[in-house]
């Protein structure tokens, strides 16, 4: 599955953690693997399979993590931001397991997909 139109194309590898901040509007399709994404202040969290097209819904930090290899296309003005930063966005092992513990304890009870 292609990303055409796309302006940002990811590869990740499992617990690859992507943060998109204030991206609301931006486009994320998932084209290879499965994806959990978490929105700040929501409850709800989603998981995007291959072929899944979701829309960021607010602004604030978006994390999306790879739940195995995975390749995500993002389209949107945050997308441009990644491009314009030169590296991909993401953070190793050790700080995202904080970050993701952090993240839950602040949402009160919410469990990421496993």
């Amino acid at each position: 599955m292609l990303c055409n139109g796309y302006d940002k194309v990811l590869e990740l590898a499992h617990g690859d953690l992507i943060e998109l901040k204030d991206a609301r509007g931006a486009t994320v399709r998932v084209t290879q693997g499965t994806v959990w994404l978490t929105q700040e202040h929501d409850t709800q969290d989603v998981v995007l399979r291959t072929g899944d097209v979701w829309t960021v819904e607010r602004q604030g930090l978006t994390l999306v993590e790879a739940q195995g290899e995975a390749r995500v296309c993002i389209v949107g003005r945050v997308a441009q931001r990644i491009a314009a930063a030169g590296s991909e966005p993401r953070i190793g092992r050790r700080i995202h397991n904080w970050v993701r513990s952090a993240w839950i304890a602040k949402r009160m009870g919410a469990v990421p997909y496993y």
